[in-house]
């Protein structure tokens, strides 16, 4: 017998003593009107949409595409992270499994409810509240994942993946692992035929950043994660990229320039415009570096109705300075970089000038 049955007999039982007492007959009345409207609501909340084509909860959804099966992308399957949201716009990151309960102060939603049903659907709580069930994006799970170290933020995640031009099959040399954001990112843009091979010092990092990487990357057998201190050398050769999340990424340089292939960019994350200045002089000091650039970005949101557009309150400001650089052949100055090419003596005199003006700016 189903549970709103059961309290509906009970509720009918308490009406029918509260009528023998003539002071509780309101006291029943009211109970019998609630059940009955808690008996509606949950038929409603289970009945599924006609010709929504949505299944069991615990049957996987299954079609039929190509002559072959596949999972269908358009439910949610246990294990799946899902991103609730309600109608504040709080949101709420859970991985749905199979007996699994969402709480929080608008109710209880079982996760039997989102398995094999649809993503992008709206959901109702025990208490009533609507909440809309979406999958996480990147930067929806680097802003909730469980966190060691502080984590590089999606902002200049997206950044660093276009300025260190990070291509699909690339090998990728990365310094420090943190709690997986960038590592996650990295992963994502080199794809199943790329490399990231990480130097992490702390040992103690490494179970939360695996879990986070495996939580929303899956696959992960691209990744090496070396125990050591990148300062110390590194080992591998011709390498596509290097990014660095370390505080003092200058002891590096010149492991780097040793690692890097010819055209291969060299980016690292600082907090701090001491630490950026202190890496830029390193890498001109070593001549294997050119087109030293650096960047900063500041995100703002904008609030857009129909009777009002304007700029949010609040907005992410400063977070870090990226600092990128191209390893080229070592640069001799007045000379081209191909010793067998000479320049008109008039050409040499202009390259000095052009340095020292440089020089004095």
């Amino acid at each position: 017998m189903a549970s709103y049955q059961l309290q509906l007999y009970s509720s009918l039982g308490t009406f029918a003593k509260a009528v023998k007492s003539q002071g509780a007959i309101r006291y029943g009345l009211e109970r019998f009107l609630t059940i009955i409207q808690m008996a509606y609501n949950n038929r409603q909340r289970n009945r599924l949409p006609r010709g929504s084509g949505r299944t069991s909860a615990r049957t996987p959804y299954i079609s039929h595409r190509n002559g072959y099966l596949t999972v269908d992308r358009n439910c949610f399957q246990e294990g799946d992270l899902a991103l609730l949201q309600d109608r504040k716009g709080r949101r709420h990151l859970l991985t749905l499994l199979d007996g699994g309960v969402f709480h929080s102060h608008q109710g209880r939603l079982d996760h039997e409810r989102l398995i094999g049903h649809s993503v992008g659907g709206w959901y109702r709580t025990d208490r009533g509240h609507v909440l809309l069930a979406v999958r996480p994006t990147l930067g929806d799970f680097v802003r909730q994942m469980p966190r060691g170290p502080q984590i590089i933020y999606p902002k200049d995640l997206g950044l660093i993946i276009m300025l260190a031009d990070i291509f699909p099959g690339a090998t990728v040399i990365e310094g420090g692992l943190g709690s997986g954001s960038l590592t996650s990112a990295l992963l994502r843009a080199v794809g199943v035929h790329g490399r990231v091979i990480n130097y992490e010092i702390e040992e103690s990092w490494l179970p939360k950043a695996q879990a986070n990487i495996q939580k929303i990357v899956g696959d992960a057998s691209n990744l090496e994660i070396k125990i050591g201190d990148i300062y110390d050398g590194i080992s591998e050769r011709n390498i596509d990229r290097v990014v660095l999340d370390v505080p003092e990424p200058w002891q590096a340089v010149s492991t780097v320039g040793d690692c890097l292939l010819m055209g291969g960019i060299l980016l690292s994350f600082l907090p701090t415009v001491i630490q950026v200045q202190k890496l830029v002089l390193a890498l001109e000091a070593d001549t294997r570096f050119q087109l030293i650039e650096t960047t900063e970005t500041l995100l703002r949101t904008w609030h857009v109705t129909e009777r009002s557009v304007r700029p949010d309150h609040r907005m992410v400001a400063h977070s870090g300075f990226l600092t990128t650089a191209v390893r080229c052949q070592p640069r001799v100055i007045g000379t081209p970089s191909d010793p067998s090419v000479e320049l008109p003596a008039e050409s040499v005199a202009g390259n000095e000038e052009d340095e020292a003006d440089g020089r004095d700016e």
